[in-house]
């Protein structure tokens, strides 16, 4: 990785019916702050909640039959609506 690929941080590609797939400079946490070290730098993560090897993907997204687009669902929320 370059120092460039640092400075323009993570991105993140939804992938239809798939994981979540992270690359660049990210961190993952556990709810209570543990770091969880990825291993690499691209990462695929759950989002069937299936998987065994959370919150990676393990493919089981594929055998029990997960369906999720990859664009957006509903509007974003406004940014002036009260929390």
């Amino acid at each position: 990785m370059t120092a460039s690929d640092h400075e323009q941080g993570a991105s993140v590609v939804v992938y239809e019916n798939g994981p979540l797939l992270v690359r660049g400079d990210f961190t993952l946490r556990t709810p209570d702050g543990t770091e969880i070290d990825p291993g690499r730098d691209t990462v695929a993560l759950c989002r069937c909640g299936k998987s065994a090897i959370k919150p990676f993907c393990d493919g089981t997204h594929k055998a029990v039959g997960f369906r999720a687009a990859a664009g957006r669902q509903t509007p974003a929320p406004r940014s002036d609506e009260a929390a």
